[in-house]
């Protein structure tokens, strides 16, 4: 996994990647939306990793889609080529959502357009206090509900902020982020990625089977009515407890030693 448009390392079980154009504030390209579209599905393979770190080098997160190598060329696109590209742009975002391990976004600066629905699309959400958010699409004449974002947005924030940063295109800054539950954690600036990798190394360091699992509950269950989601965690608990890890975690908590739970590949 040697990717051409972004970073990638893995550190104890976590893979991190890095969106690495820091003197473009890490704006996507057509090259790096589809290649991080089928890097994040490619994880799923990965049975020596068990969660992830999305971060953006230097002083942003991502600015979305690059003005000159994306926007300018779009004008020349008839419709089927312009639903050709929010296609691949979505499927990025779903890609996120599906993967079979926690993703933790480290957030430093800027993340606007496309970059916001990315943050959204992590499970978890670690900010600096020169963080920035906006779905900014109105600002440039288009859509708020953008790549997932309609979707995602009102679960993590709710109806009526996710209603008024979605047709404003506001940006906000870290305290408000923090404020409406944008944000799980808020640090100082030179702790975001180490908070940000902590989180994900402790993941890891969990039963992974159980950990895909409960990601999968977490999306599957937005469509599902009380007694539909009861029963599909019914199902998948008991699955879990079918798991090798169940046995694990209790002979490790009577023989007083730390768990050994398995990857993915065993």
């Amino acid at each position: 996994m040697t990717p051409k448009h972004f970073d990638f390392e893995i550190q104890h079980r976590v893979g991190i990647i890095t969106l690495n154009r820091p003197e473009r504030l890490n704006a996507l390209t057509f090259e790096s939306y589809e290649e991080l579209r089928d890097f994040f599905s490619d994880l799923n393979g990965r049975s020596d990793i068990g969660s992830v770190v999305l971060q953006g080098a230097g002083r942003a997160f991502c600015a979305g889609g690059d003005v000159d190598d994306i926007i300018g060329q779009l004008f020349s696109r008839d419709m089927p080529g312009l639903l050709a590209f929010t296609r691949v742009t979505g499927a990025l975002i779903q890609n996120i959502r599906r993967v079979n391990k926690p993703v933790v976004a480290a957030i430093q600066g800027a993340a606007v357009g496309a970059g916001a629905v990315m943050a959204l699309a992590c499970d978890i959400r670690v900010i600096g206090p020169k963080a920035k958010f906006g779905c900014v699409f109105p600002q440039v004449g288009l859509c708020g509900a953008d790549m997932g974002s309609a979707y995602l947005l009102p679960r993590i924030v709710g109806l009526g902020h996710a209603s008024e940063l979605l047709m404003t295109g506001e940006i906000i800054r870290a305290d408000r982020m923090k404020e409406i539950g944008l944000a799980n954690h808020l640090v100082d600036a030179d702790a975001v990625f180490s908070r940000a990798f902590e989180l994900a190394k402790s993941i890891a360091e969990g039963p992974a089977f159980a950990n895909s699992m409960t990601k999968k509950m977490i999306e599957d269950e937005a469509h599902l009515s009380l007694e539909e989601a009861i029963e599909a965690e019914a199902q998948a608990q008991a699955i879990c407890m079918a798991h090798a890890d169940f046995r694990e975690a209790h002979d490790a908590r009577v023989e007083k030693r730390p768990p050994q739970f398995k990857d993915f590949s065993r």
